[in-house]
């Protein structure tokens, strides 16, 4: 039966809530069937505030035609008559509707929480690098970072005319496709590519150090034979040092300064630059390395426990063991999960593993296996070995980090209740990164610094792990940092010439700086968020302020809407004659501006897995 055979009349303008009167003619031609009809419509469209009137019109035809009336409310749309679909409201429980009875006329409303969802929520925006536990119920990485809608079925559909069953035709319409989730860990670990630079250098670490550990077994390299710790002691010195704060903040200023050149090949700082932040690759590799030299080096003393001690035995054993233990922490999949028990496990695993080393050091030196004894002249011969020199350099590198550790005075302000602005005394450089802690033997966390290397520096932390949350609900007066700040990708953009830096939500605190300072680079701004003043402060609002269209970009899209961040990246590169395109976003919107710009024929980066 033909509810509706006329047209919709949409009135109002996009203010307004907008009223529809659907009208249908001849409902049913027979007279006493046309009663009964007309009472069992009246009865199911009072709920909807319907009813059915006769209409007689003018002429032969004494029947009456019937005019059916259903008065409700919609949301204004982009397309004013989207009234076909039958949705059933039991699908969403949390779209909640009144029945509100006025006289005869009663109305199906959106309650005022429909209202508050079709909204676009204010963001949660971040950039903490060491990547915290995020809890299950906050949005994507890619709706905070690039302000997508909470719902967008709420915000592009307006509200359905809801029917009694007499009404629902029995055939729906299959319901849309759900966009396959991409999960953060497939995206950090497979979707970056099987050949990155980062898992080259741990194959040819890994590889080198197996093909030497092959030629000792079979006496093709009788030095590392008869010294297999020392090569076990020399790879724990490597991984050391690729992590070393104080000793990369050397290699990536003499990297800027020796390459930073115009007539420097591009190739050759695109490649320096890979390397830097795959370090990473290194620093795994030799882990692994050192574990095989060591269980190499066991076997060879268990087979002449008449030239050793049971005391160095159980040492170089529990030196194994807690080696092992901050490998399995370190493995992807348990230190995405859980990133606390990785940073625990590594730093006092590795503590107690460098006590141990010295104890093993100091025993296997001053052990002489002739007269089954230990000598008295200890440090004469201690400076003649490398074990002794490659643990005095681990400790020296393991050190440096923590005599810098103070505690601060600092200023924090919460300008949205989704992100914190945490600012400290002090100028620093663009490009530099910094860490603090509620806790300094506890946690650390890495965060962008904003600076215009004056009086003050400033960090912005989003609300997403337990430490950002509680940095915006109980802003702190005081903080640990480290005096020494690391440098991290960001900081070579002063190699280049020409750069375009692709940031979404706070991301832009590790790029804000090159416009509040003189830098070397020629240097274009896209920045991809929502709501500026709203999360940022007004502050962040006006520095971003007052530059020109071509070289800072600001897309809103609380008023531009969701754009494609790729594309706009690829654009704004070309326009600008960008030699190279560095990007800070999560982990998927930073592949694929990365992929594009390659695609694109335009060098890109962006942040890595342990990078």
């Amino acid at each position: 039966m033909a509810v509706c055979g006329g047209m919709g009349e949409v009135e109002g303008r996009a203010t307004e809530q907008t009223r529809l009167i659907c009208t249908g003619r001849n409902v049913v031609p027979a007279r006493p069937k046309i009663m009964l009809a007309q009472d069992r419509l009246n009865n199911n469209l009072a709920l909807l505030g319907g009813y059915i009137n006769p209409v007689h019109q003018m002429g032969s035809d004494p029947s009456p035609n019937y005019v059916l009336s259903v008065a409700f409310e919609i949301k204004r749309h982009a397309d004013p008559l989207p009234f076909g679909r039958v949705i059933n409201p039991s699908r969403n429980s949390s779209s909640r509707r009144s029945w509100l009875p006025w006289g005869s006329l009663s109305r199906v409303v959106p309650s005022s929480e429909l209202f508050q969802r079709s909204m676009s929520r204010t963001s949660s925006h971040f950039c903490d690098l060491d990547h915290e536990d995020e809890d299950e119920d906050i949005e994507t990485l890619a709706d905070i970072e690039e302000g997508h809608e909470e719902d967008q079925k709420f915000h592009q559909s307006p509200l359905p005319l809801l029917l009694p069953p007499a009404f629902v035709k029995s055939e729906q319409p299959p319901p849309p496709p759900k966009k396959k989730s991409t999960s953060r860990l497939s995206v950090i670990l497979l979707d970056q590519g099987l050949f990155t630079v980062y898992k080259r250098l741990f194959v040819v670490c890994l590889a080198l150090n197996i093909t030497g550990l092959v030629l000792a077994a079979i006496g093709e390299f009788p030095y590392a034979r008869n010294r297999a710790a020392l090569f076990s002691i020399a790879n724990i010195f490597v991984l050391v040092l690729c992590r070393s704060e104080a000793f990369l903040r050397v290699v990536f200023w003499l990297a800027v300064n020796v390459l930073g050149w115009y007539w420097v090949p591009l190739k050759v700082k695109t490649m320096t630059t890979s390397l830097l932040q795959s370090l990473g690759g290194i620093h795994s590799g030799c882990g692994i390395s050192s574990i095989t030299w060591l269980v190499y080096a066991l076997i060879l003393t268990l087979k002449n426990r008449g030239d050793t001690t049971p005391e160095i035995i159980a040492v170089a054993s529990a030196i194994l063991g807690l080696l092992c233990l901050s490998s399995l922490a370190a493995f992807p999949l348990l230190r995405h999960l859980h990133h606390n028990v990785f940073e625990r496990t590594h730093r006092f695993a590795g503590w107690t593993a460098l006590a141990l080393l010295w104890a093993f050091v100091t025993l296997t030196i001053s052990y002489d296996p002739l007269t089954k004894s230990y000598r008295n002249n200890l440090g004469s011969r201690l400076i003649k070995h490398q074990e002794f020199w490659f643990t005095l350099g681990i400790t020296v590198l393991i050190i440096i980090p923590w005599l810098s550790i103070r505690r601060v005075h600092v200023r924090t302000s919460s300008p949205s209740g989704h992100a914190a602005i945490i600012k400290f005394d002090g100028g620093i450089k663009p490009g530099i990164l910094g860490r603090i802690s509620p806790s300094p033997f506890s946690e650390w966390h890495a965060f962008g610094i904003i600076s215009d290397n004056k009086t003050e520096h400033m960090m912005l932390a989003g609300a997403v792990g337990d430490f950002t949350k509680s940095l915006v609900d109980n802003p702190p007066n005081t903080l640990w940092v480290r005096k020494v700040h690391f440098a991290g990708l960001p900081y070579l953009t002063n190699m280049y010439g020409r750069v375009l830096l692709v940031a979404t939500g706070s991301g832009i605190c590790v790029f804000l700086s090159f416009l509040l300072q003189p830098c070397k680079a020629d240097v274009c701004l896209l920045w991809v968020t929502k709501g500026v003043e709203q999360n940022f402060g007004r502050e962040i609002k006006e520095w971003m302020s007052g530059h020109p269209k071509e070289k800072v970009i600001v897309h809103d899209t609380a008023v531009l809407g969701r754009p494609n961040v790729s594309e706009m990246s690829v654009d704004a590169a070309r326009r600008f004659g960008a030699e190279v395109v560095i990007v800070t976003s999560n982990p998927e919107g930073s592949r694929d501006v990365v992929n594009a710009c390659k695609a694109a024929g335009i060098a890109a980066f962006g942040p890595i897995w342990d990078s």
